[in-house]
């Protein structure tokens, strides 16, 4: 995630300071049931842009006819005060500058819903996507730097197993 003032149409946003992606680490977790799998995951940016972090939970559930491989699956995501503050907020600095109002988020808890596709073919080979649905909590669209109340990806690969 980023923010390239010179990319926006709008005047305001054009003035507020650049918010750079990072490159997040941590640790991830999964356990399995005959009912499906917890999967969960924490992580904290390790370039010391925003000093976030980021906890994921899901549950999902996996169906596998053949070679096709479906995992539907519903979490919800935290993203810590110092994540939300760098990639939503607005500075007082900012809020001068761009006439924009100043904004100061909490944490938030963002739910989602995911769908996964892989299909094996070729023996080791397999293509894969991934869509995600995250509706974005309050202290994220309270933001005067948002105006979605949700967010989507997709995601698509090709994979090789040794």
């Amino acid at each position: 995630m980023y923010f390239k003032p010179g990319d926006s149409d709008s005047e305001q946003m054009r003035r507020l300071d650049k918010r750079k992606s990072t490159v997040m680490a941590g640790l991830s977790y999964v356990h399995n049931t005959p009912y499906g799998f917890l999967r969960t995951t924490i992580a904290g940016d390790t370039l010391d842009n925003s000093n976030g972090i980021n906890w994921d939970l899901a549950w999902l559930y996996r169906y596998t006819n053949g070679n096709l491989t479906l995992t539907p699956g519903i979490g919800v995501e935290w993203n810590s005060d110092n994540q939300n503050e760098y990639y939503y907020g607005v500075s007082r600095h900012e809020s001068r500058r761009s006439g924009m109002r100043s904004y100061d988020p909490d944490s938030s808890w963002n739910p989602y819903l995911e769908l996964s596709a892989n299909y094996r073919f070729l023996g080791d080979w397999s293509v894969y996507g991934v869509a995600r649905y995250t509706r974005l909590s309050d202290e994220i669209t309270d933001s005067p730097m948002v105006d979605k109340s949700w967010s989507g990806l997709i995601s698509t690969g090709i994979t090789y197993t040794f």
